[in-house]
């Protein structure tokens, strides 16, 4: 793991924010799968072929080039084995690894990854207005008003 206190998104000074978000890459959370499929799939464990399938449709995947791809594709029998047998060692290398493609929240933070919102649709459920405190007890007791 990387060193050091997290970097902040607001700073005391606006230069500073507006220079440090210019370097951050934003991308989208698309559902789209990326990279080739796991080679030799039958020989895994199904946990680990979802395993690679959530990194395929993860969005940091759109920053992937080829090495990233081998990285996991490399990594994959250490987690399959992991998965049958956990072991701190094996663990602690994927755990390694995991960091530098941007896994976690704290990874993207520091590697300058932020992944976008999609647009809220504007759909909203219905809001239902209580007259009094009694009718929301009532309510709560299955009591129709």
């Amino acid at each position: 793991m990387a060193a050091g206190p997290l970097p902040k998104e607001q700073h005391q000074r606006d230069r500073d924010t507006k220079r440090r978000k210019a370097d951050v890459v934003e991308v989208k959370r698309d559902g789209e799968v990326r990279g080739r499929p796991l080679p030799s799939a039958e020989l895994y464990d199904q946990r680990t072929i979802a395993w690679h399938d959530t990194w395929r449709r993860s969005p940091q995947a759109q920053l992937f080039e080829e090495t990233d791809w081998l990285r996991l594709e490399l990594l994959a029998p250490l987690v399959d084995s992991n998965f049958r047998r956990p072991s701190a060692a094996a663990l602690s290398e994927i755990r390694l690894n995991e960091e530098r493609l941007g896994a976690l929240y704290v990874d993207r933070l520091r590697a300058k990854i932020r992944i976008a919102e999609p647009e809220s649709s504007g759909h909203t459920a219905p809001v239902l207005q209580l007259a009094t405190r009694a009718d929301a007890h009532a309510r709560l007791r299955g009591e129709t008003t």
